[in-house]
């Protein structure tokens, strides 16, 4: 499945829109305590620990989007975007959302 940030696909006729398209994935609070208390991990003012666990909340998040996508009988996901937010009273946990337009694409 193709996924782009652009509205369109260079070259590609969309022939059919299927509508907004989601997923999502929280980090909990344990998560932050592990990479603060692992924090000799840091090199440079990075945390490979901390961005790795993004990743792979952002890839889920992904996966969700394009298996929603996929049930709707798109090839395509058009103008893409990840957000990510603090959530709960305390932020004690981090959302990861994808979000775009299901399409189909001919070409």
């Amino acid at each position: 499945m193709l996924i782009t940030t652009t509205n369109m696909i260079e070259g590609k006729r969309i022939t059919k829109y299927h509508g907004l398209v989601s997923g999502e994935a929280i980090l909990g609070a344990n998560i932050f305590k592990d990479f603060f208390a692992g924090i000799r991990d840091i090199v440079g003012g990075r945390s490979a620990a901390y961005e790795e666990e993004l990743r792979k909340a952002k890839d889920i998040a992904i996966v969700e989007m394009k298996q929603q996508a996929k049930e709707l009988g798109a090839n395509a996901i058009i103008g893409v975007d990840l957000d990510y937010e603090t959530v709960g009273q305390t932020g004690g946990m981090l959302m990861v959302s994808a979000s775009g337009t299901a399409v189909y694409f001919e070409g």
